[in-house]
């Protein structure tokens, strides 16, 4: 099972794919999709990546790992498809952008429309058991994804990095470039949102850096 993103991303993790970490994940991953009930589907595994290309990443917002029951993970960290009830987490996210930039709320979890305003939401693990958070924890995606943060270290220019909660903050450690904007928050959860998440002003804030830098600024507005 080669495990291949199908657009430019390829050619800047190159390397990554031929190492033996990668390789054992793939045949992981085989085995788990023949035998069990994985989240998201195959063909949504790198939907983040494919709709944020390397050369267009403005802002990175790092989640855990996919959502873990049927119809809502489909690629993109925190997002659900179009229809799919909004989770807590992105409920909070929802209503700490409406306080920040005075939108209105918006109807639907699905965040594609930011991914192709070059917000790359990823998962720090990419795949997850039905109803087994966490699951594929330790096995490659941790440093396929510490990979990619330090890739995007490496950019001309400048990026935001969303870091809310303690797992996304173990990445900041790779973030060295002065360039860079990090913005760190407690993690959107219903049970750390009122513990330092609420009240981070973190879109407003992106687009500040971003103007600053001359860089077009993101248009948060999903509704």
């Amino acid at each position: 099972m080669k495990l291949r993103i199908g657009n430019t991303w390829d050619y800047f993790l190159a390397e990554v794919f031929e190492e033996d970490f990668y390789r054992k994940l793939e045949e992981f991953l085989e085995i788990e999709y023949q035998n069990q009930r994985i989240y998201p589907a195959r063909e949504n595994l790198f939907t983040a990546y494919r709709l944020t290309r390397f050369r267009h990443v403005k802002a990175v917002i790092i989640g855990q790992d996919p959502y873990h029951q049927p119809g809502q993970a489909h690629g993109i960290a925190f997002s659900v498809p179009d229809g799919v009830r909004v989770p807590p987490s992105l409920q909070n996210i929802f209503r700490e952008l409406s306080q920040d930039l005075g939108v209105r709320l918006p109807a639907s979890g699905n965040l594609t429309k930011w991914a192709e305003e070059g917000v790359l939401m990823l998962n720090a693990i990419l795949t997850v058991r039905d109803s087994s958070p966490l699951s594929h924890r330790g096995k490659g995606w941790e440093e396929f994804t510490s990979r990619v943060i330090s890739l995007i270290n490496h950019k001309a220019t400048p990026v935001v990095f969303f870091l809310w909660g303690r797992s996304a903050q173990e990445y900041e450690k790779l973030i060295t470039s002065p360039r860079h904007l990090i913005l760190r928050g407690a993690h959107p959860s219903p049970l750390s949102a009122s513990r330092g998440f609420f009240g981070g002003r973190y879109f407003s804030r992106c687009n500040s850096f971003l103007v600053d830098n001359n860089i077009e600024p993101i248009d948060w507005r999903l509704s």
